[in-house]
């Protein structure tokens, strides 16, 4: 089983990389993009399939990345 810190180093952040956006291991694969492909109901090995570069414990990394951002102790309207 892999730590939470081994799963976290693998999401990057490089303002020359997809503008900035959290990605996996520096690849142009999105947290983001990865997220929307699980909440489509697409199963872990599909996208392993389809997306021959990533691997197992980059899913699990971004899931992580999501829990961990959604540890906000609360969340404000912005007033325009």
């Amino acid at each position: 089983m892999v730590s939470n810190k081994l799963l976290m180093d693998r999401i990057t952040m490089d303002p020359n990389i997809c503008h900035g956006k959290p990605t996996v291991r520096g690849l142009r694969n999105t947290v983001q993009s990865i997220l929307e492909l699980l909440a489509s109901e697409m199963s872990q090995e599909e996208i392993l399939a389809d997306y021959e570069d990533l691997e197992a414990d980059d899913l699990k990394a971004c899931l992580l990345f999501a829990a961990k951002i959604s540890e906000v102790k609360s969340i404000s309207p912005l007033v325009a």
